[in-house]
């Protein structure tokens, strides 16, 4: 079975790595945006098990987006990772408060980022599990 995620982004280089990184795992299928609002309407339209969400976006933040997606009751479930340069320690607490599952700082890491999508994906499939009982 294939899993969708969803990586909005708008930085080139972000979106060719994390492409990279997807391309190791053939269960999961990559879908993009680059800015909040199309990852929005991609999210609503495929309803991806995770979405990768870059916090510095054109337009609307990706807090913002995330908070948009939480709101609705199609995408509310699916865990959200926050991918940022902001590394500071208010602006990871801020992501977490405002309800990211994870928050993961760019440059990013590949062995930080596989356990944050391992973990989100195990979280979506709990949730999916007790949905469809």
């Amino acid at each position: 079975a294939q899993h969708t995620l969803l990586y909005v982004e708008d930085n080139p280089a972000n979106l060719k790595l994390v492409e990279q990184l997807i391309a190791r795992r053939p269960e999961m299928r990559l879908l993009t945006a680059t800015d909040g609002i199309s990852g929005i309407r991609l999210a609503r339209e495929r309803l991806p098990k995770v979405i990768l969400m870059d916090i510095n976006l054109p337009g609307i933040s990706g807090i913002d987006a995330m908070r948009i997606l939480r709101e609705d009751a199609a995408t509310a479930h699916i865990p959200v990772l926050a991918i940022s340069a902001n590394a500071m320690p208010t602006d990871i607490k801020r992501g977490m408060d405002a309800g990211f599952f994870r928050y993961l700082t760019k440059p990013i890491k590949v062995a930080e980022f596989t356990d944050a999508l391992n973990l989100a994906l195990a979280h979506a499939d709990r949730h999916t599990n007790i949905a469809e009982h």
